[in-house]
């Protein structure tokens, strides 16, 4: 399996554990034709494996986390927290999305030192879910 299959895989099986995301947006192709053709090509993108197993995701490009996913079966181990040092190492700033309902990404991102900068109701999104945007600094 290619890694942006892979990948693309990875990034809706995390979608689904997310309160209110309608996966029904888009099919599984479309989801793999967008990490092929979208996220590999515009993103830096960092897999945490076990063996030929993708266990995680980090996709960033300057200033922004685009994507961040870890298999469902593998959350709280660290994989997380060691994509995301991988994406602090390499900026000075670091902007993401997420959902305002994805409490369990929100929890997570709060303990990697990001802050919200802002809170919108949805109306820029694909989803129309409420998202907030959180900013990290390196404080060195």
């Amino acid at each position: 399996m290619h890694e942006s299959d892979a990948a693309a895989r990875l990034h809706r099986r995390g979608g689904a554990l997310i309160p209110g995301y309608d996966l029904s947006l888009h099919t599984p192709e479309e989801d793999l034709i967008f990490y092929r053709d979208h996220v590999m090509k515009t993103c830096t993108v960092w897999g945490a494996f076990e063996g030929e197993h993708l266990r995680g995701h980090i996709a960033i490009r300057p200033g922004w986390v685009d994507h961040l996913y870890v298999d469902p079966n593998f959350l709280r181990l660290g994989i997380g927290s060691k994509l995301m040092q991988i994406a602090k190492s390499q900026q000075n700033e670091l902007r993401l999305f997420t959902f305002q309902s994805n409490t369990r990404a929100r929890a997570f991102y709060e303990m990697q030192s990001f802050v919200i900068e802002a809170l919108s109701d949805g109306a820029d999104n694909e989803e129309k879910l409420p998202d907030v945007t959180y900013l990290w600094r390196n404080r060195r």
